[in-house]
Protein backbone atom coordinates (compact mmCIF):
# COMPACT_ATOMS: atom_id res chain seq x y z
CA UNK A 1 0.00 0.00 0.00
CA UNK A 2 1.81 3.61 -1.09
CA UNK A 3 -0.41 6.60 -0.89
CA UNK A 4 0.51 10.26 -1.88
CA UNK A 5 -0.38 12.33 0.98
CA UNK A 6 1.80 15.75 -0.21
CA UNK A 7 -0.88 18.78 -0.20
CA UNK A 8 -3.55 16.70 0.36
CA UNK A 9 -5.04 15.89 3.86
CA UNK A 10 -8.29 14.35 2.62
CA UNK A 11 -8.05 12.50 5.66
CA UNK A 12 -7.54 15.12 7.78
CA UNK A 13 -9.91 18.21 6.36
CA UNK A 14 -13.47 18.28 5.68
CA UNK A 15 -13.19 19.54 2.42
CA UNK A 16 -17.03 18.90 1.49
CA UNK A 17 -17.33 22.39 1.52
CA UNK A 18 -15.38 22.45 -1.97
CA UNK A 19 -17.20 19.87 -3.33
CA UNK A 20 -21.07 20.18 -2.90
CA UNK A 21 -20.93 16.76 -5.10
CA UNK A 22 -18.82 15.28 -2.38
CA UNK A 23 -20.74 11.50 -0.88
CA UNK A 24 -21.24 11.93 2.57
CA UNK A 25 -19.84 8.18 3.20
CA UNK A 26 -20.32 8.56 6.96
CA UNK A 27 -24.19 9.25 6.37
CA UNK A 28 -25.83 6.75 4.29
CA UNK A 29 -27.15 3.72 6.26
CA UNK A 30 -29.15 3.40 10.05
CA UNK A 31 -26.82 4.94 12.18
CA UNK A 32 -25.28 8.18 11.66
CA UNK A 33 -22.90 10.27 13.51
CA UNK A 34 -24.81 13.07 15.86
CA UNK A 35 -21.94 15.15 15.49
CA UNK A 36 -21.26 17.09 11.86
CA UNK A 37 -17.28 15.86 11.87
CA UNK A 38 -16.39 14.50 8.43
CA UNK A 39 -13.59 11.40 8.97
CA UNK A 40 -13.31 11.43 12.60
CA UNK A 41 -10.45 9.34 13.80
CA UNK A 42 -10.98 6.32 16.09
CA UNK A 43 -8.99 5.53 18.65
CA UNK A 44 -8.12 2.18 20.90
CA UNK A 45 -8.53 2.55 24.62
CA UNK A 46 -5.36 2.56 25.38
CA UNK A 47 -4.38 5.67 22.81
CA UNK A 48 -7.02 7.83 24.86
CA UNK A 49 -5.41 6.84 27.99
CA UNK A 50 -2.03 7.73 26.51
CA UNK A 51 -3.33 10.99 25.14
CA UNK A 52 -4.73 11.49 28.67
CA UNK A 53 -1.61 10.86 30.46
CA UNK A 54 0.58 12.97 28.13
CA UNK A 55 -1.41 16.19 28.98
CA UNK A 56 -3.44 15.83 25.61
CA UNK A 57 -7.25 14.84 27.23
CA UNK A 58 -8.34 18.39 25.64
CA UNK A 59 -7.95 17.04 21.93
CA UNK A 60 -10.12 14.74 21.98
CA UNK A 61 -13.92 14.68 21.31
CA UNK A 62 -16.99 11.53 21.33
CA UNK A 63 -18.98 10.38 18.56
CA UNK A 64 -22.32 8.86 19.07
CA UNK A 65 -25.09 7.72 16.37
CA UNK A 66 -27.95 8.91 15.61
CA UNK A 67 -30.78 6.03 15.11
CA UNK A 68 -33.66 7.09 12.82
CA UNK A 69 -37.21 5.75 14.11
CA UNK A 70 -37.89 4.14 11.19
CA UNK A 71 -34.99 1.72 12.04
CA UNK A 72 -37.47 0.50 15.04
CA UNK A 73 -34.95 -3.02 14.78
CA UNK A 74 -31.77 -0.95 15.70
CA UNK A 75 -30.56 -0.96 19.78
CA UNK A 76 -31.15 2.59 20.87
CA UNK A 77 -32.02 4.85 23.33
CA UNK A 78 -33.42 8.08 24.18
CA UNK A 79 -31.69 11.18 25.60
CA UNK A 80 -32.17 15.11 25.34
CA UNK A 81 -35.26 13.77 22.35
CA UNK A 82 -32.14 12.20 20.30
CA UNK A 83 -32.48 8.16 19.65
CA UNK A 84 -28.58 7.55 20.09
CA UNK A 85 -27.23 3.66 19.50
CA UNK A 86 -27.13 1.75 22.55
CA UNK A 87 -26.28 -1.53 24.28
CA UNK A 88 -28.70 -2.66 26.70
CA UNK A 89 -30.18 0.83 26.93
CA UNK A 90 -26.65 2.58 27.57
CA UNK A 91 -25.11 4.97 24.71
CA UNK A 92 -22.63 3.63 22.39
CA UNK A 93 -19.69 5.97 21.17
CA UNK A 94 -16.27 6.34 20.64
CA UNK A 95 -13.37 8.89 21.24
CA UNK A 96 -11.37 10.75 18.08
CA UNK A 97 -9.52 13.88 17.65
CA UNK A 98 -11.23 17.40 18.13
CA UNK A 99 -11.24 18.79 14.17
CA UNK A 100 -11.53 22.98 14.80
CA UNK A 101 -11.92 24.98 12.00
CA UNK A 102 -8.99 26.16 10.29
CA UNK A 103 -7.36 27.86 7.63
CA UNK A 104 -6.21 25.66 5.06
CA UNK A 105 -6.15 24.94 1.14
CA UNK A 106 -5.47 21.16 0.49
CA UNK A 107 -5.42 19.68 -2.99
CA UNK A 108 -4.10 23.03 -4.27
CA UNK A 109 -7.01 25.18 -3.66
CA UNK A 110 -7.16 28.57 -1.93
CA UNK A 111 -7.17 28.84 1.74
CA UNK A 112 -10.56 28.52 3.10
CA UNK A 113 -12.16 27.64 6.52
CA UNK A 114 -12.51 24.16 6.97
CA UNK A 115 -12.48 21.60 9.86
CA UNK A 116 -9.02 19.90 10.44
CA UNK A 117 -7.68 17.82 12.89
CA UNK A 118 -5.96 19.51 15.89
CA UNK A 119 -2.45 18.32 14.87
CA UNK A 120 -2.36 18.95 11.05
CA UNK A 121 -0.21 22.27 10.10
CA UNK A 122 -2.66 24.16 8.31
CA UNK A 123 -0.20 25.68 5.82
CA UNK A 124 2.34 22.27 5.15
CA UNK A 125 -0.59 19.98 6.11
CA UNK A 126 1.11 17.83 7.70
CA UNK A 127 0.84 16.15 10.82
CA UNK A 128 2.52 17.60 14.04
CA UNK A 129 2.74 14.23 15.38
CA UNK A 130 3.06 11.61 12.60
CA UNK A 131 6.21 10.28 13.71
CA UNK A 132 5.47 10.28 17.54
CA UNK A 133 3.92 7.52 19.99
CA UNK A 134 0.68 9.32 20.15
CA UNK A 135 0.25 8.83 15.90
CA UNK A 136 -3.16 6.64 15.87
CA UNK A 137 -2.88 3.47 14.67
CA UNK A 138 -6.47 4.50 12.41
CA UNK A 139 -4.03 7.52 10.57
CA UNK A 140 -0.40 4.73 10.53
CA UNK A 141 -2.46 1.90 8.80
CA UNK A 142 -4.66 4.10 6.84
CA UNK A 143 -6.78 3.08 4.02
CA UNK A 144 -5.64 -0.08 4.95
CA UNK A 145 -9.25 -1.24 6.06
CA UNK A 146 -11.09 -0.18 3.39
CA UNK A 147 -8.78 -1.61 0.97
CA UNK A 148 -9.17 -5.00 3.08
CA UNK A 149 -12.96 -4.52 3.31
CA UNK A 150 -12.95 -3.23 -0.46
CA UNK A 151 -14.61 -0.23 0.19
CA UNK A 152 -13.39 3.19 -1.53
CA UNK A 153 -10.87 5.51 -0.14
CA UNK A 154 -10.76 8.91 0.85
CA UNK A 155 -7.98 9.05 -1.69
CA UNK A 156 -10.21 7.70 -4.54
CA UNK A 157 -12.32 10.52 -3.22
CA UNK A 158 -10.45 12.98 -4.04
CA UNK A 159 -8.77 11.91 -6.76
CA UNK A 160 -12.53 11.80 -8.23
CA UNK A 161 -12.87 15.33 -7.36
CA UNK A 162 -9.03 17.28 -7.51
CA UNK A 163 -6.13 16.25 -9.95
CA UNK A 164 -3.28 14.37 -9.32
CA UNK A 165 -3.00 10.58 -8.15
CA UNK A 166 -3.09 9.61 -4.63
CA UNK A 167 -3.77 5.53 -4.30
CA UNK A 168 -0.53 4.49 -5.65
CA UNK A 169 -0.87 0.76 -4.38
CA UNK A 170 -3.87 -1.24 -3.50
CA UNK A 171 -2.45 -4.13 -1.43
CA UNK A 172 -3.28 -3.85 1.77
CA UNK A 173 -0.65 -4.14 4.38
CA UNK A 174 -0.65 -7.06 6.71
CA UNK A 175 -1.97 -5.51 9.69
CA UNK A 176 -4.68 -2.81 9.18
CA UNK A 177 -6.11 -2.55 12.67
CA UNK A 178 -9.41 -3.59 11.70
CA UNK A 179 -11.44 -4.32 14.43
CA UNK A 180 -15.52 -5.81 13.81
CA UNK A 181 -17.89 -6.45 16.27
CA UNK A 182 -17.21 -7.95 19.96
CA UNK A 183 -13.51 -7.15 19.26
CA UNK A 184 -14.55 -3.47 19.28
CA UNK A 185 -15.96 -3.41 22.42
CA UNK A 186 -14.45 -1.71 25.20
CA UNK A 187 -11.31 -1.42 23.41
CA UNK A 188 -12.21 0.84 20.15
CA UNK A 189 -16.12 1.12 20.41
CA UNK A 190 -17.53 2.32 24.32
CA UNK A 191 -20.57 2.04 26.27
CA UNK A 192 -21.31 4.59 28.80
CA UNK A 193 -22.68 3.33 32.39
CA UNK A 194 -25.12 6.10 33.33
CA UNK A 195 -27.38 7.54 30.43
CA UNK A 196 -28.93 10.16 32.98
CA UNK A 197 -25.21 11.55 33.25
CA UNK A 198 -26.06 12.67 29.39
CA UNK A 199 -28.74 14.74 30.02
CA UNK A 200 -28.01 17.96 28.11
CA UNK A 201 -24.89 16.43 26.84
CA UNK A 202 -26.43 14.38 23.86
CA UNK A 203 -28.35 17.88 23.28
CA UNK A 204 -24.93 19.61 23.27
CA UNK A 205 -23.11 16.60 20.99
CA UNK A 206 -25.76 17.00 18.29
CA UNK A 207 -25.49 20.94 18.18
CA UNK A 208 -21.74 20.96 17.76
CA UNK A 209 -21.21 22.78 21.02
CA UNK A 210 -19.93 20.50 23.61
CA UNK A 211 -18.21 21.78 26.80
CA UNK A 212 -14.43 20.31 28.12
CA UNK A 213 -16.74 18.87 30.84
CA UNK A 214 -18.63 17.03 28.54
CA UNK A 215 -16.15 16.01 26.26
CA UNK A 216 -14.23 14.85 29.62
CA UNK A 217 -16.89 12.61 30.24
CA UNK A 218 -16.76 10.69 27.58
CA UNK A 219 -12.90 10.41 28.00
CA UNK A 220 -12.94 9.03 30.87
CA UNK A 221 -15.16 6.25 30.61
CA UNK A 222 -13.10 5.04 27.50
CA UNK A 223 -10.09 4.98 29.63
CA UNK A 224 -12.12 3.35 32.47
CA UNK A 225 -13.47 0.63 29.64
CA UNK A 226 -11.94 -2.93 29.83
CA UNK A 227 -11.41 -4.57 26.76
CA UNK A 228 -14.27 -7.09 25.25
CA UNK A 229 -16.47 -5.76 27.72
CA UNK A 230 -19.28 -3.11 28.40
CA UNK A 231 -18.33 -3.33 32.12
CA UNK A 232 -16.17 0.28 33.09
CA UNK A 233 -13.80 1.14 36.13
CA UNK A 234 -15.36 3.85 37.69
CA UNK A 235 -12.53 4.91 39.98
CA UNK A 236 -10.16 4.82 36.75
CA UNK A 237 -12.89 6.61 34.15
CA UNK A 238 -13.27 9.64 37.43
CA UNK A 239 -9.10 10.09 37.38
CA UNK A 240 -8.87 10.09 33.52
CA UNK A 241 -11.92 12.51 33.44
CA UNK A 242 -10.40 14.84 36.05
CA UNK A 243 -7.05 14.86 34.15
CA UNK A 244 -8.86 15.48 30.93
CA UNK A 245 -11.00 18.77 32.04
CA UNK A 246 -7.97 20.03 33.40
CA UNK A 247 -5.71 19.56 30.52
CA UNK A 248 -4.40 22.26 28.55
CA UNK A 249 -2.46 21.11 25.62
CA UNK A 250 -0.77 23.38 22.93
CA UNK A 251 -3.36 21.66 20.80
CA UNK A 252 -6.46 22.23 22.89
CA UNK A 253 -5.31 25.57 23.18
CA UNK A 254 -4.83 25.69 19.16
CA UNK A 255 -8.49 24.44 18.87
CA UNK A 256 -10.28 26.51 21.46
CA UNK A 257 -8.39 29.89 19.37
CA UNK A 258 -9.49 28.37 15.60
CA UNK A 259 -13.09 28.34 16.55
CA UNK A 260 -13.44 31.78 18.75
CA UNK A 261 -11.65 33.07 15.20
CA UNK A 262 -13.23 31.07 12.41
CA UNK A 263 -15.29 32.11 9.76
CA UNK A 264 -18.42 30.45 7.94
CA UNK A 265 -17.18 26.94 6.40
CA UNK A 266 -15.95 27.35 3.18
CA UNK A 267 -15.40 31.20 3.43
CA UNK A 268 -11.92 32.35 2.47
CA UNK A 269 -9.94 33.58 5.67
CA UNK A 270 -8.29 36.70 6.13
CA UNK A 271 -5.08 36.84 3.76
CA UNK A 272 -3.04 37.23 7.50
CA UNK A 273 -4.83 34.41 9.11
CA UNK A 274 -3.81 31.97 6.48
CA UNK A 275 -0.07 32.92 5.96
CA UNK A 276 0.86 32.76 9.59
CA UNK A 277 -1.64 30.07 10.54
CA UNK A 278 1.51 27.60 11.42
CA UNK A 279 3.48 30.10 13.30
CA UNK A 280 0.19 31.09 15.36
CA UNK A 281 0.09 27.08 16.22
CA UNK A 282 3.49 27.31 17.11
CA UNK A 283 2.89 30.14 19.29
CA UNK A 284 0.74 28.49 21.50
CA UNK A 285 3.14 25.39 21.95
CA UNK A 286 2.51 23.60 18.73
CA UNK A 287 6.09 21.64 17.52
CA UNK A 288 7.07 22.31 13.81
CA UNK A 289 7.32 20.45 11.36
CA UNK A 290 9.13 20.12 7.85
CA UNK A 291 8.08 21.06 4.36
CA UNK A 292 7.20 18.09 2.20
CA UNK A 293 10.44 16.99 0.44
Amino acid sequence: MRVNCAGCAGCCVDWRPLAPDAPNHERRDGRVPLDDAYNLVPLLRDEVRDYVDAGFGDALTPRLWRVPATNADASATTIDGHRVAAVDGRPVFFVGLRKPPKPVGPFGTDARWLDACAFLDPETLKCRIHEDELYPETCGVYPGANLELGAETECERVEARFDGERLLDRTPPEHTGLRLGPAAVGAKLFVHPDPERLAGVVDRAASGSLTAADRAEFVGVAVGSRPGSTEVDEERAARARDRTVTADSWAGRVADEWERRAGDPGDAPASDEHADASAFERARGAPDVSDWD
